[in-house]
């Protein structure tokens, strides 16, 4: 199982969010330049971020992405889900359905993955870089 770079970007990109002043926004430019990635890429990015409620954008001279208030809720299966969307990792090629042993697996193992990515907040992982 691959997520895409882009999902990879957001994550990064959130982190650093995180590390910054919350009501101070943090330009496109500026995140791209931290991040070392291209500004065209992480801007569609972060547009996907700000759709899903994740961040804001605040535009002006000074604008550009901050946190949303309830920041410390949001998980890595959020940003994931943001990025990548929510169809499932495997479909059972053969249409089986529900009876399809080999699918209950794999199906098993996502939930048990996206629980894990849901519990595990952001910013619980942001603490832990700046002690």
């Amino acid at each position: 199982m691959k997520f895409s770079q882009a999902t990879d970007y957001a994550l990064h990109a959130m982190m650093h969010l995180m590390s910054q002043a919350p009501d101070k926004p943090v330009g496109v430019q500026a995140l791209a330049d931290k991040l070392g990635v291209s500004q065209t890429y992480l801007s569609k990015m972060l547009s996907k971020l700000v759709k899903a409620g994740l961040i804001g954008s605040v535009s002006g001279a000074n604008g550009g992405y901050r946190l949303k208030a309830h920041y410390e809720r949001i998980s890595f299966l959020d940003v994931i889900h943001a990025i990548e969307g929510t169809a499932s990792i495997f479909e059972c090629g053969l249409n089986h359905g529900e009876d399809c042993m080999i699918q209950k697996v794999v199906m098993t193992a996502e939930r048990q993955m996206e629980q894990y990515l849901s519990d595990k907040k952001l910013a619980d992982v942001a603490r832990q870089l700046t002690l």
